[in-house]
Formats: structure tokens, C-alpha cells, sequence
């Protein structure tokens, strides 16, 4: 498989983000292309990570699969054959859209992150480091970072185009989408995370906070969307290393993480656009954490 930066496909394109092509396909459904582009620390790479975006593309479908009667969700196809046959434009681009596209019905996105945390960490450790709240709600006292929370916490976000999404309170949720529209976010939310940390926990993975996306049908049901409990909407820590009270080691990019990390101590990078040239090693290295995490989570090897 070749790595992609960028796709170029037949159909209108309707958005690009830092990892995935949208284009739509009539007016009911969007094909998600993830490429092979990475990011770190709000950085696009000029690098491409191989077989990161089959990955992105691939743990999602299987997570979609698992999830059938748990809660509605958005995947169409994520088989390449299955995809030209419903979207004939496509029949010359095989190459491109094998195993990293995704056929979906369309929705209007509600434009909230539905974030779960199970474990204290990140942006949600160092606020409460300092302040001992979480969005501004206080969360008990003593706790350590990485610890586990009981129960996982709501915690959503505003939908950021570029840069961090804002931690926002539910109440804050209700204001934009009303309060039935909250609850059910929430629900859905939480029982996708429920399912999927059990499940990977199991597999030596532990999931420690994701965040979700959701959209409503032309019908009015609301349903899962965009990708599903992956290395890139996730925080992977590995069963076997885990130790509160510390920062874990990351399951995906954390080989890239440690190179940037170092080049700006180095005083090499100032930690803006662009970024420093990746060295070959880091990137097979980030490679080979991301097809891990794949097998991990489903199993078995990812074959495209």
C-alpha cells in the first residue's frame, strides 16, 4: 500500500481535515478518506505515517461492527469492491480508497465533542492539578494523575476547526442542543465507552478517555458518526505498563512524540509550523505502534 498525504478522488470534496478527505456522495451520503498524514502537538507533519489511515479506517469499521445493536451509527462500507459497486465514479481509484475509505449515510453533525474520560490525564489533569475542577466543576479531592475515575466522566468539548477543543460543561451542552439532545449524547456516549473499554481492556489495551461525534438523520435519529474508540480520537495505554500517578506512555505516537519533544529541548524547534524533519526510524517506529494497536484491539493482523 502506498502512504497517501493527499487524496484527490472524482466527487465534490466538502472538507479536509487534519487526517481525513470528506467528499460527498449525492446529497445522502459522504465517503471519509484517511490518509496517512499525523499530527503532533497542533503539527501537521510533512511526513506521511504507511498504513496509518487503513488503520484509523479499519479499527472504526470493526468497532461499527461490534457496536450493531448497541447504538445506530453511521458506516455504510468500509470494503473497497462493496464502496465502487454503490459509488461507480470510483472504479478507476481502487488503489486509493482500499482500506482507508468509509461509505456513510450523511447527517447534520451536532457540534459538540462527546468526550469520555475514564482516567485523569492530559488537558483534564492539568487543570484539575491546578485547580481541582474539571470545566470549571469540581471533582473530588487527592486525586492522582492517571488515576481511574468511578464513574467515567462527561466531559464535552467545542468542535475546534484548528488548535485544542475548549472543555465545555453539560450545562453548557444544554445551551446549544437542548436538554433531551444532551441527555441522549451523553448516553450514547457513555455506553459506547463502556462497551469499548471492557472490550479492550481484554485485549491489553486500556482506553483511557475518547471522544465521540454524533449526527442526526433527515429522519431525526441521532446516531454515531466519524471514527470509533481508534489511536487518534483515543488515549491508548497499555494494560501491562500502567502506573497512576504519573503520565503513561502513549500507544500510537509516542515514538513521534519523543522525537519532537527532543528537538525542542534541543532548542531545534520552537513547537510551531513547520515541523522538523522526521527521521525514517521514527517514522516505521509510529508505523508499527499504530498496526499494534490494530491487532490488539480487533485480533488479528490488518490485511487491505
Amino acid at each position: 500500500m502506498t502512504a497517501m498525504l493527499s487524496s484527490d478522488l472524482p466527487l465534490p470534496r466538502i472538507g479536509r481535515g487534519k487526517v481525513r478527505d470528506i467528499y460527498a456522495v449525492g446529497d445522502d451520503r459522504v465517503l471519509l478518506l484517511t490518509t496517512d498524514r499525523i499530527s503532533a502537538f497542533d503539527v501537521v507533519m510533512a511526513e506521511t505515517i504507511p498504513m496509518k489511515g487503513a488503520v484509523l479506517t479499519q479499527i472504526s469499521a470493526w468497532w461499527f461492527r461490534q457496536l450493531e445493536g448497541t447504538v445506530p451509527h453511521h458506516m455504510i462500507s468500509a470494503d473497497a469492491d462493496e464502496i465502487i459497486r454503490a459509488v461507480p465514479a470510483l472504479k478507476d481509484h481502487r488503489a486509493d480508497i482500499l482500506g482507508r475509505a468509509m461509505l456513510c449515510k450523511r447527517t447534520t453533525v451536532f457540534p459538540i465533542e462527546c468526550v469520555i474520560r475514564g482516567y485523569i490525564s492530559g488537558s483534564a489533569w492539568k487543570e484539575y492539578a491546578a485547580e481541582g475542577t474539571l470545566a470549571g466543576e469540581k471533582l473530588p479531592a487527592g486525586l492522582v494523575e492517571s488515576q481511574k475515575l468511578e464513574p467515567a466522566i462527561f466531559s464535552p468539548a467545542t468542535k475546534a476547526e484548528a488548535g485544542h477543543d475548549e472543555n465545555i460543561t453539560v450545562a453548557k451542552v444544554r445551551e446549544i442542543v437542548g436538554s433531551d439532545v444532551a441527555a441522549t449524547l451523553e448516553k450514547m456516549a457513555r455506553d459506547v465507552y463502556g462497551y469499548g473499554e471492557q472490550t479492550s481492556r481484554a485485549r491489553g489495551i486500556i482506553i483511557a478517555d475518547t471522544k465521540f461525534e454524533f449526527g442526526r438523520e433527515q429522519d431525526g435519529r441521532i446516531i454515531l458518526i466519524d471514527e470509533v474508540m481508534t489511536p487518534d480520537s483515543s488515549r491508548f495505554w497499555a494494560v501491562d505498563a500502567y502506573k497512576p500517578g504519573q503520565p503513561q506512555p502513549s500507544f500510537d505516537k509516542q515514538p513521534l512524540r519523543d522525537y519532537l519533544d527532543a528537538e525542542r529541548k534541543a532548542g531545534r524547534w520552537n513547537g510551531d509550523a513547520p515541523a522538523p524533519a522526521l527521521p525514517a526510524s521514527v517514522v516505521d517506529a509510529t508505523s508499527k505502534r499504530y498496526l499494534e494497536a490494530y491487532r490488539r484491539v480487533t485480533g488479528s493482523e490488518l490485511k487491505v
